[in-house]
């Protein structure tokens, strides 16, 4: 009887902490100016996308012009769409002044309302999180309102323990 009142409590007291390993939020957020490459296919084109990113970039003279963290854009869910039907973009965002040639596209993020959580863990996992952050916009009364933003918070992820990878993620919400 000890034993199972012990893993009853153990299952009590971890339950809530399941239930909180993502806190999410509304927030307000400027708008902002970000360059990327636009791809359509699977999500791991990525490293080849991000090659291409860099390397126009860096052709155009553009890391000065750098000023917030690397960002994808997904238009799609791979769970409604086919892996090589995905639309999504990888950027920076950068200074408004900034000027940009192909194969990168200069485009303004217009959302202000953002369902914003932090995702701690492999990227292949964020998927996961956003579930449960639309879930949870669902819940207090919002509706998705714009493509999903993930923001790399790590400066050399090759550098960073796969399960300690932080990715903030914002998804557009309005309020029904």
């Amino acid at each position: 009887m000890r034993k199972i009142l012990a893993a009853l409590v153990v299952a009590v007291l971890i339950a809530p902490l399941a239930a909180q390993d993502l806190a999410v939020a509304i927030k307000e957020v400027e708008p902002f100016p970000y360059c990327a490459i636009a791809h359509r296919g699977p999500f791991t084109d990525m490293g080849t996308v991000i090659g291409e990113l860099m390397g126009a970039m860096q052709a155009q003279g553009l890391f000065p012009q750098i000023r917030g963290p690397l960002i994808g854009i997904y238009h799609d869910s791979p769970g409604d769409t086919r892996p090589g039907d995905l639309a999504w973009e990888a950027g920076f965002i950068i200074a408004a002044q900034a000027t940009v040639q192909p194969p990168l596209l200069k485009k303004t993020w217009e959302f202000t309302t953002v369902a914003v959580a932090m995702h701690v863990g492999p990227y292949d996992k964020a998927g996961e999180a956003i579930a449960k952050m639309k879930a949870w916009a669902t819940a207090q009364g919002y509706d998705p309102a714009g493509p999903v933003l993930e923001r790399y918070l790590d400066q050399n992820p090759e550098a960073v323990k796969e399960e300690e990878l932080r990715t903030e993620i914002w998804i557009p919400v309005k309020k029904r």
